[in-house]
Order: C-alpha cells, then sequence, then structure tokens
C-alpha cells in the first residue's frame, strides 16, 4: 500500500516538475523570438509614424506603405518603394485578379491601420 502511495507522488511530482520546465521554455522561447524580431525590423517600424500639420491645419502622415509583387509574393515596401517594411507569406496568384493587378503595379496602402486590415484579410 505505501508502495502505490509513493508512486502516485513520483508520477505527480514528475508531472510537475515537467510542466515547469515545458512553461519555463515557452517564456524563453517567446524571448528570443521578440528579440529576433526586434533585432531584423528596421528602425523606421519601431516607431509610430509621426504626424505633421500642414498650414490649412490638416495632419499628413510621413509614411504610406506600397504592396508590390516580389518572386511571387506580396512584399509591403515603405513609401520610397524600395525599402521593404515586412515580407508577408500571401501568394500574389490567390489573390483577386484585380487586387494582383494591383499588386503588380504597386498597390497604395495609405496608413498602417489599412496595411494590417489587408494583410489579416489575405494571410492564410
Amino acid at each position: 500500500m505505501d508502495d502505490k502511495k509513493y508512486s502516485i507522488g513520483f508520477v505527480i511530482a514528475g508531472l510537475a516538475v515537467l510542466m515547469l520546465v515545458s512553461g519555463a521554455y515557452q517564456l524563453s522561447y517567446h524571448a528570443l523570438e521578440e528579440r529576433t524580431i526586434e533585432e531584423k525590423v528596421p528602425e523606421t517600424r519601431k516607431k509610430e509614424p509621426e504626424e505633421s500639420v500642414a498650414a490649412e491645419g490638416e495632419a499628413m502622415k510621413n509614411y504610406c506603405y506600397y504592396l508590390l509583387d516580389k518572386n511571387g509574393y506580396v512584399v509591403v515596401y515603405l513609401s520610397d518603394k524600395e525599402t521593404i517594411y515586412e515580407y508577408t507569406s500571401i501568394d500574389v496568384e490567390t489573390l483577386p485578379v484585380t487586387l494582383q493587378n494591383e499588386v503588380k503595379n504597386g498597390k497604395y496602402i495609405e496608413d498602417v491601420e489599412e496595411l494590417y486590415g489587408f494583410l489579416e484579410n489575405y494571410s492564410s
């Protein structure tokens, strides 16, 4: 009878240790992943776009984005159409035909909200 109590206790203790180790691994993995992303992201992406006020009082954003086809995938560029803002896994061929043409010609995206709305809609 005592042997069963001890064996059940060892199993429970083993499971508790396994859960602790698994949790610690998950925390360290996510911390490393976040650090890696921060290192790869250009400084312009880390900051929110600054706004400037025009003479008429309208707010104008400094950044806009373009979606372009690169090797069959949608890639997000900054307003200069040379600086890559983000790579995506969106296959251009899976988009509707009209959207494919827009991306191949450089689809203009006005702000980050519109950009992430597009990415959420067409990411798998």
